[in-house]
C-alpha cells in the first residue's frame, strides 16, 4: 500500500541518538524549534530531515530546511518515495521531497506520474479513494492538522490507514513544477473545496495573484459581487495578494486593487469578508485607503478593529497618517481585545519616521502604558514601538523581559534587538 499506515514513523533504535534526531522522532516540534534555535551540527540536522521524512512529518521536515539542512546528504533509499509522499496527501512532505537539492532525482515523466495520481485523488475524492483502497467500511476518523508552518489540513484514519486531504494542493505545486498553467476555474475550485486555513486555499491564491493578465484580473473582480462570502473572501485574498505582490504602488495592477478594494471596503456586509479587503488596504498607504480603514475603526468585529489597527500608518515613505489617524490609533492601543491592541501599538511604532526625533510623545505614553500588560506578547511589541520613538522607557523594559524564550527567538528578537540597538547608539553617543 503506497499510503502512510501506522508505524511509518519506526522506533528508536537501542543506542543513544543526537538530540535533535531524537526530538524528531518524537514528534516534539517545539523541541525540535528550541534545538534549531541554539549551536547546532548541520549534519545532525541533515540526518533529522531524513528521519522526519521517513516519519511523515513534512511540517517537521520543512522546519529542518529552514535550519539548515541539506537534504542531499539523504541517499534516495533514506527517504520515502515521491509517491508515497503524494499518496500521504501532505503537501509539505512532497514539498520537502522537491527540494532544490534532491528535485533532479525526479524525471519530469516521474512528475507527470505523479501530477495525474494527484489528480486521481482530487477527482475521486480523499475518503472515496481511501476506502476504495482500503476495501474497508469502517467509519473515517478525522481531524485536522498542522501540515506545514502556516497552513492545516484534514486528516482521514480509515483502520490502520491514514492519508491527508491536501492532493489539491499538491496537484497545484506538481503543475506549477511542470509549467502547466491551470484555469482560474480549476484553481478556484481547488480553493473552495476547502477553508481559507487549508494549504489548497493559499497555493491556489498566491500563484494566481502573480498572474497579471486582463482575464485574470477580471475573473478576480467577478467574484466581488458573488452571493456566496466564500467567493468574495477568495476574491478579497486576490486582491490583497495582487497589490501586495506588485513591484510598486504605482504599478497600475496595484492601483486598480487598492481602488477595487476601497470601494469594496464601503459595501461588504459580511465580517469575514470585510476583515479580508481591510487587510488589503493596509498594505497600502495613502489617504483613500486610510480613510476606508478609518471608517470601520469603531467596528463591532474585533477581527475587523484589528484590521484597521493593523493597516494604519504602517507603509509609506514616510508613512500616512492624518490626525484622524493617530487618534484611531490612540484609542485602538486601549482596546479590549488584546490582538486588537497589539496591532495599533506595532502599527503606531512603526509611524516614528513621520514625526522625526523622539516621535510622537502621546503614541509613545499610549505604549509606554501597556509596558505592564500581563501578556508577555504586549510586552514585547510595546518595547519595539518605543525604540522606534527613540523612547528611553525602552531599555528598562527590554532588560525585564529579557532574553528571548527557547523555541519563540526568531518572533521575540524581532522586538528586543530594536530596543538593544537603541540603547547602543545612546551608549555610543554618551560616551562620545
Amino acid at each position: 500500500m503506497d499510503v502512510r499506515d501506522a508505524d511509518a514513523g519506526g522506533r528508536a533504535g537501542d543506542g543513544a541518538e543526537p538530540p535533535l534526531v531524537a526530538a524528531v522522532r518524537a514528534g516534539d516540534i517545539f523541541l525540535v524549534k528550541c534545538l534549531l534555535e541554539a549551536d547546532k551540527n548541520y549534519d545532525e540536522v541533515s540526518r533529522a530531515f531524513g528521519v522526519a521524512a521517513r516519519a511523515f512529518r513534512g511540517d517537521i521536515a520543512e522546519l529542518l530546511l529552514t535550519g539548515g539542512a541539506d537534504a542531499g546528504q539523504c541517499a534516495p533509499h533514506e527517504l520515502p518515495s515521491l509517491r508515497e509522499a503524494v499518496d500521504s496527501g501532505s503537501p509539505a512532505l512532497v514539498e520537502a521531497l522537491l527540494d532544490h537539492s534532491i528535485r533532479d532525482r525526479y524525471p519530469a515523466s516521474e512528475l507527470r506520474e505523479m501530477r495525474d495520481l494527484a489528480r486521481s485523488w482530487c477527482e475521486a475524492g480523499t475518503e472515496a479513494e481511501l476506502r476504495r483502497r482500503t476495501g474497508s467500511q469502517e467509519e473515517t476518523v478525522r481531524t485536522r492538522v498542522q501540515d506545514d508552518t502556516y497552513y492545516t489540513i484534514g486528516e482521514l484514519t480509515l483502520g490502520a490507514t491514514t492519508v491527508r486531504d491536501g492532493h489539491g494542493a499538491i496537484l497545484t505545486d506538481l503543475e506549477e513544477l511542470l509549467g502547466i498553467r491551470a484555469t482560474f476555474e480549476e484553481l478556484t475550485a481547488r480553493a473552495l473545496a476547502h477553508d481559507p486555513d487549508h494549504t489548497a486555499w493559499s497555493r491556489a491564491t498566491i500563484l494566481l495573484s502573480h498572474r497579471r493578465d486582463p482575464q485574470t484580473w477580471a475573473a478576480t473582480t467577478a467574484l466581488r459581487t458573488h452571493t456566496d462570502p466564500s467567493h468574495r473572501l477568495f476574491g478579497a485574498e486576490l486582491m490583497r495578494l495582487t497589490e501586495l505582490f506588485s513591484d510598486s504602488d504605482e504599478d497600475e495592477v496595484s492601483v486598480r486593487a487598492v481602488e477595487a478594494l476601497t470601494d469594496w471596503s464601503a459595501e461588504e456586509t459580511d465580517t469575514t469578508v470585510l476583515t479580508e479587503v481591510l487587510h488589503g488596504l493596509g498594505s497600502y498607504a495613502g489617504p483613500g485607503a486610510e480613510a476606508a480603514l478609518l471608517a470601520h475603526a469603531g467596528h463591532p468585529d474585533a477581527g475587523v478593529r484589528q484590521a484597521v489597527a493593523s493597516g494604519l500608518g504602517t507603509r509609506g515613505e514616510p508613512a500616512h497618517l492624518s490626525d484622524e489617524a493617530r487618534d484611531a490609533l490612540l484609542a485602538l492601543m486601549a482596546d479590549d481585545d488584546t490582538d486588537v491592541r497589539i496591532a495599533a501599538c506595532h502599527s503606531a511604532g512603526t509611524t516614528a519616521g513621520r514625526f522625526g526625533g523622539k516621535g510622537d510623545p502621546a503614541l509613545a505614553d499610549a505604549m509606554a502604558a501597556l509596558l505592564h500588560h500581563p501578556q508577555r506578547r504586549v510586552r514585547l511589541v510595546a518595547v519595539y514601538g518605543l525604540a522606534l520613538h527613540q523612547d528611553e522607557r525602552c531599555v528598562e523594559a527590554a532588560d525585564r523581559l529579557g532574553p528571548p524564550r527557547p523555541g519563540f527567538r526568531a518572533e521575540e528578537m524581532a522586538c528586543l534587538d530594536v530596543a538593544w540597538r537603541y540603547k547602543w547608539r545612546r551608549d555610543a553617543v554618551t560616551s562620545a
